[in-house]
């Protein structure tokens, strides 16, 4: 029964590893269009990793829970369920961004053969992910919040991006996800974000009130109103919005 747990973590490290997969056997390809002009595409296939990583995110919430329930967990937990974290969520999402890097810079006259230190930053969003969570390992203090952005929420950000691209029909989007200036700017925000020590909520009470649960119902009524509207985008909506509500209620708690 104590291993129950410990085989989720693993398979939230399978998800983590399919994702990975996706992402690496579909590169860039040319197409054509009705006006004979080619232009590069990165293959659909590569929006099936966001699946995966969102399947680890389930699979690392229920590993916790299924913890909790067998009054199984143990250090050996803890540190398994970083190293599978570090991939699903960081070393995955870090090639995403590295993949979209490439299709930025592969719209330009000789993209394909950029120098590889322009792609290179897309490997601080797992390094980011890494330092984080080995200073959550070692930081007594967040057993009610956290400090930083935890590497889930940042993995699930970034793995928002492939499906809105694909299933987001406006010239924006698209603009906005082929110009590589945009990825160093995801980059930059969320490894700060994971690496602060910003006070951010989690989902952990010491006894539940509607008081504690009203910022949480409030991102998932965003989340709900947003994904209505607009789909994927309700993504980023409500990570911003989860940022956001975490420091106007840490700053009132203090």
């Amino acid at each position: 029964m104590k291993q129950i747990p410990n085989i989720f973590t693993l398979l939230n490290l399978v998800f983590g590893c399919m994702a990975i997969v996706c992402i690496l056997q579909y590169g860039l390809s040319y197409t054509v269009n009705d006006n004979a002009e080619a232009f590069v595409i990165m293959p659909e296939k590569i929006y099936m990793a966001s699946i995966f990583i969102g399947c680890a995110a389930v699979i690392d919430f229920l590993d916790g829970f299924v913890a909790r329930l067998l009054k199984a967990s143990s250090e050996i937990g803890k540190q398994l369920d970083s190293l599978a974290d570090v991939v699903s969520f960081g070393v995955a999402p870090g090639l995403i961004v590295y993949q979209f890097l490439r299709l930025s810079f592969a719209q330009q006259e000789g993209g394909l053969d950029v120098s590889t230190a322009w792609l290179l930053p897309a490997f601080v969003i797992p390094c980011a992910g890494a330092y984080r969570l080995a200073r959550f390992n070692i930081d007594t203090t967040q057993s009610h919040g956290f400090k930083g952005v935890p590497i889930p929420a940042a993995g699930l950000l970034v793995a928002s991006f492939p499906l809105i691209y694909w299933f987001s029909n406006t010239d924006l989007i698209i603009k906005l996800f082929t110009n590589q200036w945009f990825w160093y700017v995801v980059i930059l925000v969320v490894s700060y974000l994971m690496v602060s020590k910003l006070p951010m909520l989690a989902l952990k009470f010491s006894g539940v009130s509607i008081k504690k649960l009203m910022p949480f119902i409030s991102i998932a009524a965003i989340a709900a109103i947003t994904a209505i509207t607009f789909g994927w985008i309700a993504v980023p909506v409500s990570f911003v919005a989860y940022v956001i509500l975490s420091l106007l209620v840490k700053q009132k708690e203090s």
